[in-house]
């Protein structure tokens, strides 16, 4: 990869990371809400939460392996975060966070791969 490419997929990464602590984080409460609404278990909720953030956290490593495995894990929870809203018939407006989460998830493991 050139440099410049390394530099965006870095920010790609940063982002996915910041945007996934500000929703498992800062807000807890709309995701709590969230899963009440979809009536969806608390430890279902719990356990996604835990993932997605040692996912993001594995995004960093230096080693290609653990990035994978990061990127790959955040890329099957969206996928499902997606299925789930279109199944409940979620209006896009609702599930267009999970989308956009869910191709930069590609684009690091992508990358990663090459």
């Amino acid at each position: 990869m050139t440099a410049s490419l390394d530099i965006v997929i870095e920010l790609i990464k940063i982002v996915s990371s910041v945007a996934i602590f500000f929703v498992w984080v800062v807000r807890y409460e709309n995701i709590r809400k969230e899963f009440h609404d979809y009536n969806l278990p608390t430890w279902l909720r719990d356990l996604t939460g835990i993932l997605k953030l040692s996912f993001a956290w594995m995004l960093h490593s230096s080693d290609t392996r653990i990035v994978l495995a990061g990127s790959s894990g955040i890329t099957l929870l969206m996928l499902a975060a997606v299925v789930t809203h279109v199944r409940l018939k979620s209006t896009f407006r609702r599930y267009i966070a999970s989308v956009t989460m869910l191709l930069l998830s590609i684009t690091i493991l992508y990358f990663s791969l090459a």
